[in-house]
């Protein structure tokens, strides 16, 4: 009788197991350098256990909408600039720097308005919509047989047509 140990399929455990040995030693980093190699960026191995983005979608709403304020400073200097070269007083970029200011809050004040009355919408059509299940679950509730028979010519109108 043959050995059992040196069977073909024990031979080849052995060299499917020697391998998987192999490749579990190579670090995450080699690993997924050599899957992108053709890249021309190495990727990185590294996790982070912060989330991105935000799980709040109406304050990252406002936040897109909200005007960068370190970005208004540099428009006011390309402004303060541009008058000093005509010879405009800086006085009365001052007064037009906080007009500046008082429309782009009010602008702020409506979208979040628009913003409110658009989730307001929302809620009351999920409102209607969830009216309108149960006032069907309560008719079909009230009528069995005649959903059944609703829902037969319906399937059978579908089947019919495909």
């Amino acid at each position: 009788m043959a050995n059992p140990n040196e069977s073909p399929a024990v031979q080849s455990m052995r060299k499917e197991q020697a391998e998987q040995r192999k490749q579990t030693r190579k670090g995450e980093l080699d690993k997924a350098i050599e899957d992108t190699f053709p890249a021309s960026d190495p990727v990185s191995a590294t996790h982070t256990s912060i989330p991105a983005g935000r799980s709040d979608v109406e304050a990252a709403e406002r936040v897109k909408r909200e005007p960068d304020p370190t970005k208004l400073e540099d428009e006011f200097q390309l402004v303060d600039q541009a008058l000093r070269s005509t010879g405009e007083a800086a006085r009365s970029s001052d007064i037009d720097r906080e007009k500046m200011r008082a429309l782009q809050k009010e602008a702020g004040r409506m979208a979040e308005s628009a913003s409110n009355l658009a989730s307001g919408t929302a809620r009351l059509a999920k409102a209607e919509a969830r009216t309108f299940v149960h006032d069907l679950e309560d008719r079909i509730r009230r009528q069995p047989l005649t959903a059944v028979a609703i829902v037969a010519g319906i399937a059978f109108v579908f089947g019919a047509t495909r």
